[in-house]
């Protein structure tokens, strides 16, 4: 299994792995509240259990088993023999594309994915375009199509019911490359503006390199054509999967939060986007809770640091985001959150490796988390695993799909007639 987001060292987990307090974790284990709204939190303290490196380990689904969704839903393998698909974009047509992304190649793909037949799965599999450089993000805004590589935004033409753009892309934004590589595109309903996630290079900028650059860990706003880039909202360590939320026409991220302080710290998060937000990164989590690796290094920007909206629980790497606004779904989940966890490494049992659900109310969540695809983890209790979600999308017909990056699968989902 290769793990592509370990910016740790090996010498820096051993390091607190020895250091931490066994003692400590035995008295801290059993008190935590780590997922929802942040207002009823209740987080321990920085190192009250050990800090572990605790990474899964692949093994291939048996032939016919699937995912498991709740009561009432059907889940079938849309598509196989992928490529580490990542995430997964429905152009306007009915068309998926699914972003194949291998950061040790160094390259990236979009595969084109088309059911001619209308039968809830795809008759036609096309390379819809090449040669991309580790990209992730995709969108389309009139007949121009975007992509987010990892060292910048390209546009080409695009014209309804193509399956292959061989033009050369054009290069409109330069961005920062390598970290957390995954750039992320969504664009307004207008068209006007482009919104960027651009992760850390850092765990917590232990070599305070990030902060020389303001782009890192924060999501930029951008116009169509590249110009006029400035930061939306910063101090977010790895913003991935972004959507609006209808009602109130709000920006909505999932952030990966940061590791080493014990199994129940940090917590991931869903939270909205506001203008000109600070969310803490580094120098404190969930508010003003300060980080004790940057202590007293800048307490202007933890005064400054704004509570995430809704925990989703520590380590469990939320990538994928999307908002329900189709009608086959029962009601329950009309308007709410679907989000990709793609899974733990740092901590003692694995989590995450999941499609988790989060209900809306009132363009606000609105209940607590909820499990809706999952099985992906043979053995909750063990380390070996079928596959990991990233990239969530609503198709046309009111399905979800579902991007598992290790197996090289994409999953749908369907309410059952």
């Amino acid at each position: 299994m290769k793990h592509r987001h370990l910016i740790f060292t090996i010498c820096f987990c051993t390091f607190l792995l020895q250091s931490l307090s066994l003692h400590a974790a035995e008295e801290n284990t059993g008190h935590a509240i780590e997922t929802g709204p942040a207002e009823k939190l209740i987080l321990p303290p920085p190192n009250a259990t050990r800090a572990v490196a605790n990474p899964s380990t692949l093994i291939p689904w048996p032939k016919g088993k699937t995912p498991t969704a709740p009561a009432g839903f059907e889940v079938s393998l849309f598509a196989g023999d992928l490529d580490n698909p990542r995430m997964i974009y429905v152009l306007p047509n009915s068309d998926v594309l699914v972003m194949e992304s291998v950061p040790e190649q160094s390259q990236s793909r979009i595969v084109l994915l088309r059911d001619s037949a209308k039968r809830g799965r795809p008759d036609l599999r096309q390379s819809f375009l090449r040669r991309l450089n580790m990209a992730f993000g995709m969108t389309l805004i009139g007949n121009r199509f975007y992509v987010g590589n990892t060292d910048g935004i390209v546009v080409l033409p695009y014209s309804t019911g193509e399956t292959r753009l061989q033009r050369r892309p054009e290069k409109i934004l330069d961005l920062p490359s390598g970290g957390h590589y995954t750039r992320n595109l969504l664009a307004d309903s207008a068209g006007k503006k482009i919104y960027v996630s651009v992760g850390s290079a850092t765990n917590v900028d232990e070599q305070r390199v990030d902060e020389k650059d303001s782009r890192r860990a924060a999501i930029l706003q951008v116009n169509p054509d590249g110009s006029g880039m400035r930061v939306f909202a910063s101090g977010m360590r790895n913003p991935v999967g972004m959507d609006w939320e209808v009602k109130t026409n709000r920006l909505w991220t999932v952030v990966n939060e940061r590791d080493m302080l014990g199994d129940e710290l940090v917590p991931d998060y869903l939270t909205s986007v506001r203008d000109g937000a600070f969310y803490g990164w580094p120098f404190s989590y969930f508010g003003q809770n300060e980080d004790p690796r940057k202590k007293g290094q800048r307490p202007d920007l933890v005064a400054k640091a704004i509570k995430p909206d809704y925990a989703l629980g520590s380590h469990v790497a939320p990538l994928g985001l999307t908002f329900y606004n189709a009608k086959s779904f029962p009601e329950h989940y009309h308007g709410g959150a679907f989000i990709g966890m793609h899974g733990s490494w740092n901590r003692s049992n694995l989590v995450g490796y999941k499609v988790a659900f989060v209900p809306f109310e009132n363009g606000r969540p609105n209940g607590s988390i909820e499990d809706f695809l999952t099985g992906f983890m043979v053995n909750p209790k063990g380390r070996e695993v079928y596959g990991r979600p990233v990239g969530v999308a609503v198709w046309t017909d009111g399905s979800l799909l579902v991007a598992d990056d290790a197996a090289g699968k994409i999953w749908r989902v369907s309410a059952r007639n």
